[in-house]
């Protein structure tokens, strides 16, 4: 099993950059960055839609831009994988999106993990002009033309939602056909049908959703599509150490662990400590 980390990489936690050199250098495989564009500060919707959720921790509105805290990591390191966990697509600009992916994967020389989520909050999303209830659709036709600006000379996207005109877009993506596409999702008929037909794994939080359980119906949908399931990645996002044993007789091939949003001597100190208990040196 493959083992990452994920932080919220804020204003007033260690910087990204810093934060990658020491990922890298204690063995992690990988690290992951959440996003959120604001939170309007109504707090109508619960935190992640949960009712009777705790408030809110800052660090969702102290979040720098996940492309760009990434790219300060690609910069600095050499061979540790870079994700979003999740890129809220549906509020984004799809066609600026692809460019971003893109761009990102071809300069850390094939490294991006594109996680995708639905999103949760409700204010935030109408204040990109996205219908909540509409968020599902948004998402599966913005990947759609993303992936054709991605795999196409000339792309061009048509569906009910969106369109686009034959068009011209580069760089491409280093990895074939695009960097992996991982739906951060609890499973249902809706998100099991998007996470066949335009994904190449599944990265549920761990700390919500019944991984070990949702495993063997993840992997049947995916083979009853004539995929091959030993292809689709199963990545237990936000996982704590004790869960590891489950999570390996599962089938689950990379789990990631919160690094909370701190400064830098807290945070190398519980590298050294996760590093430690994992036996990565």
């Amino acid at each position: 099993m493959k083992f990452g980390v994920f932080m919220f990489p804020t204003d007033t936690a260690i910087r990204p950059d810093d934060l990658a050199r020491e990922v890298e250098a204690r063995g992690f495989d990988s690290l992951w960055f959440p996003e959120h564009s604001h939170i309007p500060s109504s707090r109508v919707t619960p935190w992640g839609g949960q009712q009777g959720a705790p408030p809110l921790p800052d660090h969702y509105w102290r979040s720098h831009d996940a492309f760009v805290a990434l790219a300060y990591a690609a910069a600095v390191t050499t061979t540790l994988q870079l994700g979003t966990g999740v890129a809220l697509v549906a509020q984004r600009d799809p066609i600026w999106t692809a460019k971003e992916v893109a761009s990102l994967d071809a300069l850390s020389g094939g490294r991006l993990n594109l996680g995708i989520g639905y999103g949760w909050n409700k204010e935030e999303m109408a204040q990109h002009g996205v219908a909540y209830t509409r968020r599902r659709e948004l998402l599966r036709e913005k990947m759609l033309l993303m992936k054709a600006l991605w795999t196409q000379d000339e792309a061009s996207y048509q569906g009910e939602l969106l369109c686009m005109e034959a068009s011209w877009a580069w760089p491409k993506p280093v990895q074939v056909p695009h960097p992996p596409i991982l739906m951060g999702a609890a499973v249902g008929p809706r998100t099991l049908a998007d996470m066949v037909e335009f994904c190449d794994g599944w990265m549920p939080l761990a700390t919500r959703m019944d991984i070990v359980g949702e495993v063997g119906r993840v992997r049947e949908a995916v083979a009853a599509s004539g995929r091959d399931p030993a292809t689709f990645r199963i990545i237990a996002y936000g996982a704590r150490p004790d869960d590891i044993e489950s999570l390996i007789g599962a089938g689950v091939d990379h789990t990631i662990f919160n690094i909370r949003s701190l400064g830098p001597e807290e945070t190398v100190g519980y590298l050294d400590r996760l590093a430690e208990g994992l036996d990565l040196n």
